[in-house]
């Protein structure tokens, strides 16, 4: 006849820990010392798994860390309890069954508070009203060289032609329009740092969104594997960031491979006007990114590219490792092969005027930010 009773949220962020409270109750004579385990499903990490409480009268309390791994349905099973009977000769063992479900989302609360901090550091340096003109460049006049000017901007045939040096002046462009183009192929689903690179990518799209939305640009939501899975269209305004949040948490983990071909020739479709596309994807060796090498080019000529990479760091780690044994050497080999292939491939990306966001996998979210601001102060749009 006990009683247990959970303080739980109803949804979850991935990668933010949560602190569940559990009371249990006994409606007569209480056991001195309790175990407690809490059972739950593969998207939850629980910490710790069982712990032993006293009895304080005829309450115990317990208190379990739940980290979202995988978003989705988290499932809290069941609540093992077990004490000693009185004779201290057995142990009595009960099973409440929970059957409580979580929502797992992407980490909103932590998207509005790193974006906040945002503001509040642009604000305080006086850069606000620098970025509020938006940025983007096309082509407005000629005028004559100044020193100060930025030589790469000279037009060398009308110079030539009027016999004196003329640079072209940009004006600013308003309303950049931002595409997140997310791959959610086989290779997003594996995890870097005990998190998949797909929740690594949303979350870092989510503060993008955010930031972008609120500095008056618009943004779009493009997500593909072996077709294209979700197109947003472009919204504007920060009411908008909502149906952007609503679209990210429902989009799942897959285990088909990516069609670049397939999805980026339709990205490249629906863009009518020139845009700056955040490419979120990965690759495993030259073979495999020879097709997403081929239809970024394609994208490149209309667009500004931004690749967002994400770092194998234990596969860093394996090729730095001091081999010990043979097989230590052997996977070193592999490491290194691997690594310098990806490296080739980065190689081709900046050579082609794509750039690479090179960052640690837990700092990718404020490195896309970092690099979506330096866009937005640089005047370097071409018409």
């Amino acid at each position: 006849r006990l009683t247990v009773d959970a303080d739980l949220p109803e949804t979850l962020g991935v990668g933010r820990s949560v602190l569940a409270r559990f009371v249990i109750s006994f409606p007569s004579a209480a056991p001195p010392s309790l175990e407690v385990e809490l059972e739950g499903n593969g998207r939850l990490s629980i910490a710790p798994r069982r712990q032993m409480l006293p009895v304080e009268g005829p309450v115990a309390s317990a208190r379990f860390q739940l980290d979202p791994l995988r978003r989705g349905e988290g499932l809290l099973e069941n609540v093992w309890l077990r004490w000693t009977g009185p004779l201290g000769l057995a142990h009595i063992q009960h099973k409440h069954r929970m059957g409580r479900k979580l929502s797992i989302i992407p980490d909103i609360e932590s998207v509005r508070a790193e974006a906040l901090r945002l503001f509040q550091r642009d604000t305080e340096a006086g850069l606000q009203p620098q970025l509020d003109r938006g940025q983007g460049a096309e082509f407005h006049a000629l005028r004559d060289f100044q020193s100060g000017h930025d030589p790469r901007q000279i037009d060398w045939k009308q110079s030539a032609r009027h016999n004196g040096l003329l640079v072209k002046e940009f004006r600013l462009e308003q309303n950049q329009h931002i595409v997140a183009a997310l791959d959610t192929g086989r290779l997003m689903g594996d995890e870097l740092l005990g998190q998949p690179r797909l929740d690594r990518a949303l979350h870092a799209i989510l503060l993008l969104a955010y930031v972008a939305l609120k500095l008056g640009d618009k943004m779009g939501l493009y997500a593909f594997d072996a077709g294209p899975r979700l197109r947003s269209g472009s919204v504007s305004g920060v009411r908008a960031f909502p149906a952007l949040q609503r679209l990210a948490a429902s989009l799942d983990y897959s285990t088909a491979e990516t069609n670049f071909t397939l999805g980026l020739t339709q990205l490249f479709r629906d863009l009518e006007r020139r845009s700056i596309v955040i490419l979120f994807s990965d690759f495993a060796d030259t073979t495999s990114a020879e097709l997403m090498l081929e239809n970024i080019a394609r994208l490149v000529k209309r667009h500004m590219v931004l690749f967002v990479l994400f770092r194998d760091e234990e596969l860093e780690a394996m090729e730095r490792e001091p081999p010990l044994r043979a097989q230590d050497a052997t996977c070193a080999v592999v490491a290194h092969q691997l690594l310098r292939e990806r490296e080739i491939v980065l190689g081709r990306l900046r050579q082609m005027g794509v750039n690479v966001i090179d960052v640690p996998v837990d700092r990718i979210a404020s490195g896309v930010l970092s690099e979506y601001m330096a866009v937005k102060q640089r005047s370097r749009w071409q018409a």
